[in-house]
């Protein structure tokens, strides 16, 4: 199955997101790549002060070729963003907006859109919310405000899209197999190793703290990670955002876990083009992923069991 959805504002015809699935899921897992997307419209990047740096720094740099290559590994199901977190960021709530970089400022409180997820991150004081306009140690990213109708238009064609989107096929996953598995994946800047450590993580694990996937799934999740050599964190310094807090329910049997990936493992020395260690990162995480596929089917009570056994 192959599906086209939703929109980015000033790319005609051009989608928010891509998904594909196989005709027969192996694995109860939907693997979701929010961060890497790169379809940039002309006017948008005009409007950029430095449209090199600001893409290279807020995109999770080609993670969606370590997300394709799990998918084929292990037969989940992947959703990739194509909308560049520039334009708008879906790891944020609908209103976490920074109101100062919209023409017209805020509107009535009756307006506003209400997401009905509570304890959301609020980002948008730091210029890391819904769309973002300041980067540490470099400053602001934009020139000018931006109009409240290409705001909307933003939020309906891809927050709305592709967050309408993944309920539906998380739900649809767990119907058929009582269990499902949201793997969200990004790629994080290289850590510095702790006093005790001799190195960083290579990987960190985040749920939330506990909040959006069984804590089986994290546990298995770091025994599968430590007896292969790769030093994983949990839940610091990156517990998951607004897409574990919306789609995470373990308690009715949807599991949402984020997996960050150091950018120095799969990229070359610049952190800008595939480096030699994609191959086998991806390899790793394949077999991550099985793992807690698997896991995943246990918890649910179906007749696709044998297939995860398979």
């Amino acid at each position: 199955m192959r599906v086209r959805g939703g929109r980015v504002p000033g790319l005609e015809d051009a989608p928010a997101y891509s998904f594909v699935a196989p005709r027969r899921m192996r694995l109860p897992v939907l693997v979701a790549v929010p961060h890497a997307g790169r379809d940039y419209p002309a006017q948008v990047v005009t409007r950029m002060r430095d449209p090199q740096e600001a893409q290279l720094r807020l995109e999770d740099r080609l993670v969606d070729r370590l997300g394709i290559a799990i998918a084929e590994a292990t037969g989940a199901s992947l959703l990739v963003a194509h909308a560049p977190r520039a334009l708008l960021d879906l790891n944020r709530a609908e209103d976490d907006v920074d109101w100062d970089m919209i023409e017209g400022g805020k509107p009535e409180l009756s307006d506003l859109p209400k997401t009905g997820v509570q304890g959301c991150n609020r980002r948008a004081r730091s210029g890391l919310g819904l769309v973002p306009r300041r980067l540490p140690g470099t400053g602001e990213i934009w020139r000018g405000r931006l109009g409240r109708s290409e705001l909307a238009a933003r939020i309906a064609g891809i927050h709305q899209a592709y967050h309408g989107f993944l309920a539906a096929e998380l739900e649809r996953i767990r119907r058929t197999w009582g269990a499902a598995l949201l793997v969200d994946l990004h790629s994080m800047p290289p850590l510095r190793a702790a006093d005790d450590e001799a190195r960083a993580p290579q990987i960190v694990l985040g749920d939330r703290f506990g909040a959006s996937c069984h804590h089986g799934l994290m546990s298995a999740a770091l025994r599968h990670l430590d007896a292969r050599g790769c030093l994983a964190a949990q839940n610091r310094p990156y517990s998951g955002g607004y897409v574990l807090d919306r789609h995470g329910a373990p308690q009715l049997g949807i599991h949402a876990l984020q997996v960050e990936v150091c950018r120095t493992t799969y990229l070359d020395v610049r952190l800008a083009e595939p480096g030699e260690g994609l191959a086998a990162m991806a390899e790793l995480l394949a077999t991550l992923v099985s793992a807690l596929g698997s896991e995943t089917a246990l918890m649910g009570d179906s007749d696709n069991l044998l297939q995860a056994a398979e």
